[in-house]
């Protein structure tokens, strides 16, 4: 089979493949297990596809392609391929096998995925007792690798062509797993409708270093990366990351190279405890572009630390101990770049009004200027809360002192569990941005003394105006409405007494 395929037929393949766990285990278990062998099958079928083209090129000359393969993006070890476990699917220990084969894979290419001392396939291991006892996790193993061995699923460049085909398949299952997660989904994805919009506001140029400090599958830092690709022609930036959980550290991962972002630095860690995105001086390193969507309200999120943080980054207050959406926010505030800096975050919207000691860290970002605009986003968005949220620009260099308000909590495609913001609603905030003045019933441009009126409220309806007036109501013509109804009434009822007299009733 080498026809050209499309992305539908890919995405649907990997999705039937994920049938081989359903019913046995969790989609939040699975998933890690269809994801890196996804990433397994694309560096094996590249591999296999660039060592095939040497040959009809040279011959069989294996001393000299087993040379010119040290080469590739990836190496992989002989016995380290998706094949070589495939052929040795029916005989027992496939779990081991393949844990196996992603430490060698892991060993060969240095420091690509590894992060000081920590590997992407650490977390994860098809040698588990998640997939039942020896020979039923056997069995499913042998049933996930025909999945990939699959015509459908030959990922060889000389026949899916681009590097987004798998990108894009990898971001399908990604927001899939999202889907069906339940409340922990929202943890690692944001919805691409939502990376667009923050992408396109924030406009990442060439040259810029982008950040995200709560990263989860990096969807978002991507989005902003192919924005630079898209408006600019270029692939010069960079792209800098922080994931607090293992596993979806490691699905960024693999998520950067699948897409084929090489250019990147992403860390694991606890971005407040423990930040890890730093200078050759050990302090916070600065990006032209910083952008997140953190867990909403996070409990436990560093409270007892923060007094004493060695960065300073809590100057302005310290957030409640059981809501760390500031924490997140003051964090991202500390690196800016003091003339470039601007960041886009996603907050509940909580974050608007409640007052202590957010009220008084609200406060001083106003009076600083750096607040730059309040856009509120419709509900049910988010995959594992329907709640509202709401999107934050702030910059270190602005042009004025007012604050643009949108309220675009109306404007969404409502779905069976999920709304849809479409790229009509997406434009149509931009654009509303872009062109920063007020719009009836839609957005207000605020100075800083209307907002220190309502006492540092950014409450979006104190500001826009969404109140439709009734349309008053004409007594006299509701009445001769009536009247005129009440005769035509009495001459049917007349009408019908008459047939009915006819008929002997």
């Amino acid at each position: 089979m080498t026809d050209k395929i499309n992305q539908d037929n890919i995405n649907k393949a990997l999705w039937a493949a994920c049938d081989t766990f359903r019913g046995t285990v969790s989609a939040d278990t699975y998933k890690d297990f269809i994801l890196t062998m996804l990433f397994l099958k694309y560096i094996s079928d590249v591999w296999q596809d660039h060592y095939d083209g040497y040959k009809a090129e040279y011959g069989d000359e294996p001393e000299l392609i087993e040379e010119m393969m040290k080469t590739e993006r990836f190496v992989l070890p002989k016995n380290a391929s998706f094949y070589a476990l495939y052929n040795q699917r029916h005989e027992p220990g496939n779990g081991e096998r393949i844990d196996q084969a992603l430490h060698a894979i892991e060993e060969a290419n240095g420091t690509k995925l590894k992060d000081a001392g920590k590997s992407v396939f650490q977390d994860i291991s098809f040698n588990t007792d998640k997939l039942g006892e020896e020979k039923q996790k056997n069995t499913i193993l042998r049933h996930l690798m025909e999945d990939f061995a699959k015509p459908e699923l030959n990922l060889k460049p000389s026949r899916v062509g681009t590097l987004d085909v798998i990108g894009n398949a990898y971001e399908y299952l990604i927001k899939n797993f999202a889907a069906s997660g339940g409340q922990k989904a929202g943890e690692f994805y944001t919805p691409p409708e939502i990376s667009d919009l923050i992408a396109e506001l924030l406009d990442p140029k060439a040259g810029d270093t982008i950040c995200d400090p709560a990263c989860g599958s990096a969807s978002l830092l991507m989005k902003c990366g192919a924005k630079v690709r898209k408006n600019h022609n270029s692939k010069h930036y960079a792209l800098y990351g922080q994931e607090a959980i293992g596993s979806t550290w490691s699905l960024a991962k693999m998520n950067m190279f699948l897409h084929g972002e090489d250019n990147h630095k992403i860390e694991w860690g606890d971005t407040i405890r423990n930040p890890k995105l730093l200078d050759k001086n050990g302090d916070l390193m600065l990006f032209d572009v910083v952008t997140a969507n953190p867990p909403f309200s996070l409990d436990k999120w560093g409270h007892d630390e923060a007094e004493h943080d060695k960065f300073s980054r809590f100057r302005r207050g310290v957030p409640p101990k059981t809501k760390g959406d500031y924490a997140f926010i003051l964090h991202m505030i500390e690196t800016l770049k003091p003339k470039t800096g601007r960041m886009g975050v996603v907050v509940p919207h909580g974050v608007l009004f409640r007052s202590s000691s957010e009220g008084k860290i609200r406060k001083q970002l106003i009076e600083e200027n750096l607040l730059d605009a309040v856009i509120g986003l419709p509900e049910k968005l988010f995959y594992g809360t329907g709640i509202p949220a709401a999107i934050l620009i702030f910059k270190k260099h602005k042009a004025d002192n007012k604050v643009l308000f949108i309220d675009a909590s109306r404007d969404f495609k409502a779905g069976k569990n999920q709304n849809l913001l479409t790229e009509e609603h997406i434009q149509k905030v931009i654009q509303t941005y872009q062109a920063w003045s007020s719009v009836d019933k839609y957005a207000y441009l605020a100075n800083l003394d209307e907002i220190k009126d309502n006492d540092y409220n950014l409450n979006i309806p104190r500001y826009v105006d969404i109140f439709e007036e009734e349309e008053e109501i004409d007594l006299i013509a509701v009445r001769t409405e009536r009247l005129k109804l009440q005769s035509q009434l009495n001459e049917l009822e007349t009408e019908m007494a008459g047939y009915l007299k006819k008929l002997g009733f």
